[in-house]
Order: structure tokens, then C-alpha cells, then sequence
């Protein structure tokens, strides 16, 4: 039996399959949402549409941004020399928040997982390989400590090794299994300067 008109119904289901949402935050959201001033609710709306026409891929590092280059890619203090890779745009936005890594990313937006069908062409190894083209001293290996992150690593290592160029693997400190965006930012760090050799 429905409880509600179609629209609050709507409204729920659409923000229930947003990730991270189940059914009785979708519902908490949606009555927020209706009782909010309609001029707020147009302001988030507007927000979501802007959002999504003008986001876009870094040209550089891959992450999400609104620019042509991210702030990152751009900011000629930053040495364009280290390139850390990381699986998402949410990993990056953790190693920002340590304060202490001063080289540039590139974002795979995804792991190589043969049991989900994901191989090496369905991540950005190809770009980072185009990267490595120019004047690269470092690449620092940041995906998770899954499965799935460690084979990313050692793929991503073998492919590198022949060039010369140096690669690193972050640190133990970042628990097996566990993800990069939900870990303090004392680990993060620990993790970045205990990095090793591959």
C-alpha cells in the first residue's frame, strides 16, 4: 500500500538510489526537500543541473572539475614531476587533505577487477602512460588495499619499471581492504612517507 502521492514517492525512490542512501534516509531526505523554502530547493536543483553540464574530466590528472585543467594540474608550485595515481576523485581529495603532498595526480576512475569484467582499457592507464611521455622522476602507486587496488599495482608497476622511471607503492599503515577516502589523515600521511620501492 502506497503511503504517499505519486511525487513524494518519486522523490523517495530517486534519492534512494543514490549511493550511500537507503530507504529511510531517502524518505528523511524527501520531506526535507519539501519543507525547505522553494527558493532553496530551486538553488540545489540549479546547483545539480550546473553541475552536471559543466563538470568535466581534468585534460592532465583525470579528476572532476570544472575547468579545462584542475586547480591542482595548474598550480606551477606543485612538482609536476611526482604523479601519485589513485583509483578515484574521492582518494585525491583524501591525500588533499593532508596538507604535505606536493606533486600532482592521475585518477584511474576505476581498478582492474577480472571478476567484474574490468580490465586495464576500461581505466585511464593509457593517458597515465602518455603522462610518463614527458619529464616524470616518480610515480607513487595509491590505490586501496583490496584485491582489486593490489592488482592495479603490480599491473601498473610492470608497465612503468621499463622506462626507468622510479615507481612506489604507498605504505602499510592503510588497512588491507579498507578505503582511502575513509581513513584519518595521519595514516594518509604516515602511508605517503613510509612509501617503498616496486
Amino acid at each position: 500500500m502506497d503511503l504517499y502521492s505519486g511525487h513524494i514517492n518519486n522523490l523517495i525512490e530517486e534519492l534512494g538510489a543514490l549511493p550511500g542512501i537507503g530507504s529511510k534516509s531517502a524518505q528523511r531526505l524527501a520531506f526535507h526537500l519539501i519543507n525547505m523554502p522553494r527558493d532553496k530547493v530551486l538553488r540545489l536543483a540549479d546547483a545539480i543541473v550546473k553541475a552536471k553540464e559543466n563538470v568535466r574530466y581534468c585534460r592532465e590528472c583525470y579528476t572532476l572539475t570544472d575547468r579545462d585543467v584542475c586547480p591542482v594540474c595548474a598550480n606551477q608550485k606543485r612538482s609536476h614531476k611526482l604523479i601519485m595515481v589513485v583509483e578515484n576523485t574521492r582518494d585525491l581529495a583524501a591525500y588533499e587533505k593532508t596538507g604535505r603532498y606536493e606533486g600532482v595526480y592521475h585518477v584511474l576512475h576505476g581498478a582492474i577487477s577480472p571478476m567484474l569484467g574490468i580490465g586495464p582499457g576500461d581505466i585511464r592507464l593509457k593517458e597515465l602512460m602518455e603522462r610518463l611521455q614527458g619529464d616524470v622522476e616518480e610515480v607513487i602507486i595509491a590505490t586501496n588495499s583490496s584485491l582489486e587496488g593490489e592488482t592495479t599495482a603490480m599491473y601498473i608497476a610492470k608497465l612503468i619499471k621499463p622506462t626507468g622511471i622510479r615507481v612506489t607503492r604507498i605504505a602499510s599503515g592503510v588497512p588491507v581492504g579498507g578505503d582511502l577516502e575513509y581513513i584519518d589523515e595521519v595514516t594518509l600521511l604516515r602511508a605517503l612517507e613510509g612509501r617503498v620501492e616496486l
